[in-house]
C-alpha cells in the first residue's frame, strides 16, 4: 500500500471518475486505474464495482474511504502547520509576564500582534517574576517580562525599559495637591510599599534615605497593582509602575511622578537562541511599539 495508490483512490472517490482524478494528478487515465487495482490487491477485497464501464464504490469502498480522507485530513493539516512554522517559526507563541506589564501593556501587544498574525495562538500567563524566569529556563514559555531582580544567567535577556517609579495617592489625601512628590514631603506619612527583595523598592529607600526619610511602610506587598488598590482603599501613600495604574486613576485614584527620578527595570527573557523564531521576532516587534506608545503617552 502506498501513498500514490491511496492518492488515486481518494481522488477518485471526490471527484467520481478516473478521467478527472487523472486530470487532478497529472497522470494518465491508465495510471489512476493501475493504482486503485494495485490497491485493492494491498487490501484484499474490491473498491469499486466495474458497471458499464464506471467505477461504483463497494460498500467495503466506502467504509474504507472514511479513514483515507480522514488520513488526507490529518496530512493538510501538517501541511498548514508547516507552512505556518515556515513563515512564523512555530504556529504558537507563549508569553509570561509579571503583573506590572502583563495588565495592560502585554495585553495591548497581544491584540497589535493578533492583529497581524490572527491565526497565531498566544498564551499568556501573568506571574511572579521569579516564576516568569523559571517557565522560560526550563522552555515551557518562548518569552517572559521580568523584573531585574530575577537572575539572567542561563537565559538570553535583553533590556525592555526603565519606567519611572510614580506616587499612587489617596483620593482628597493632602499631597494630592502637589503637582511633583519630593521625599521631604513623605516624612510622617504611612507608605505602602513593594516586597523588600524588589529592587525598585531597594532604590526608593536608598532615595528616601539619602533625603534623612525613613520610610514608614504600614503594608508590604509584591504586586503594584495591588499597592494601588491599598492606596485607593486610603491606607497610604503607595510607589508604583507607572503601567499598573490604568483603570484605578478612573475610580479617584491621585498619581504623581517622584523626584528624583528612580525606575523599575524589567528584562525580556528568551529561552536560548528563540530570538532567533521570527514569531518571537514579531511580538517582541509589537511589546517595543506597545512600550514606545504608553511612553509618549506618559
Amino acid at each position: 500500500m502506498h501513498f500514490r495508490q491511496l492518492e488515486a483512490f481518494r481522488t477518485v472517490m471526490t471527484t467520481g471518475s478516473t478521467v478527472r482524478a487523472a486530470e487532478l494528478m497529472q497522470v494518465t487515465q491508465p495510471a489512476v486505474s493501475r493504482n486503485i487495482a494495485e490497491l485493492e490487491a494491498a487490501v484484499g477485497f474490491a473498491l469499486f464495482d466495474r458497471v458499464r464501464g464506471r467505477l461504483v464504490p463497494t460498500p467495503e469502498g466506502q467504509l474504507f474511504f472514511r479513514e483515507v480522507d480522514t488520513s488526507f485530513q490529518g496530512l493538510d493539516r501538517l501541511r498548514a502547520a508547516a507552512a505556518t512554522i515556515r513563515d512564523y517559526g512555530s504556529g504558537s507563541i507563549r508569553v509570561a509576564s509579571l503583573a506590572a506589564l502583563g495588565a495592560e501593556l502585554v495585553p495591548n501587544a497581544i491584540h497589535s500582534f493578533l492583529t497581524r498574525n490572527p491565526r497565531i495562538k498566544v498564551t499568556l500567563q501573568v506571574l511572579s517574576s521569579s516564576n516568569v524566569r523559571n517557565l522560560v529556563m526550563d522552555g515551557q514559555f518562548d518569552v517572559g517580562l521580568a523584573a531585574d531582580e530575577v537572575d539572567l544567567s542561563g537565559l538570553d535577556s535583553q533590556l525592555f525599559g526603565n519606567f519611572s517609579v510614580v506616587c499612587a495617592i489617596p483620593a482628597g489625601h493632602p499631597l494630592a495637591s502637589l503637582e511633583v512628590i519630593r521625599p521631604a514631603d513623605l516624612r510622617d506619612h504611612q507608605i505602602v510599599g513593594l516586597a523588600p527583595e524588589d529592587r525598585a523598592r531597594n532604590r526608593i529607600d536608598e532615595a528616601l534615605r539619602a533625603e534623612d526619610v525613613e520610610p514608614d511602610y504600614i503594608v508590604e506587598t509584591p504586586s503594584s497593582s495591588t499597592v494601588c488598590a491599598l492606596a485607593l482603599a486610603g491606607v497610604g501613600i503607595g510607589f508604583v509602575s507607572p503601567f499598573t495604574v490604568h483603570g484605578f486613576v478612573e475610580r479617584g485614584l491621585a498619581v504623581r511622578p517622584f523626584e528624583p527620578r528612580v525606575s523599575f527595570r524589567y528584562y525580556l527573557l528568551f529561552r536560548p537562541d528563540a530570538q532567533k523564531a521570527r514569531l518571537v521576532k514579531a511580538f517582541v516587534a509589537a511589546l517595543f511599539e506597545q512600550r514606545n506608545k504608553a511612553s509618549l503617552q506618559r
